[in-house]
């Protein structure tokens, strides 16, 4: 899932979103969040208490400990390379790369798609498709 911040990322737009976009899947599914140490982050609290979920920072330096979410970076290089303005793409751009990205297969998910996993994860069917 990714963010649209049309108010920059700032401490209160980036709890103010994920906030939304946790509300948007069952609560089954959000145990935590892991996030970096940087000052976007600093409205972790209010976030866990509006909620209920657990906030764990990495260690200084430590990207491997997000290693997901440093994947995810690197395959959103592709879309907007380093440097690019994410203010000239609106919420509709990180609609369809979200869309393209989550219908990607991936090897840590045994060559399933985010897709279907989440879908999964929601009905708890087996909803594996082939193409």
């Amino acid at each position: 899932m990714l963010l649209h911040l049309p108010d920059g990322k700032n401490a209160e737009a980036v709890r103010t979103a994920m906030t939304e976009t946790v509300k948007t899947l069952p609560n089954h599914l959000w145990k935590s969040i892991t996030w970096d140490q940087r000052t976007e982050m600093a409205q972790h609290h209010q976030f866990s208490i509006d909620t209920g979920i657990d906030i764990y920072f990495c260690d200084p330096h430590s990207p491997w400990q997000r290693g997901s979410n440093e994947n995810t970076n690197g395959l959103l290089r592709q879309y907007f390379p380093k440097g690019t303005d994410l203010s000239l793409h609106g919420p509709q751009k990180l609609v369809e790369v979200a869309q393209s990205l989550n219908n990607r297969p991936r090897q840590t998910l045994d060559w399933k798609k985010p897709a279907e996993v989440l879908a999964e994860l929601i009905t708890g069917e087996d909803v594996a498709t082939t193409d």
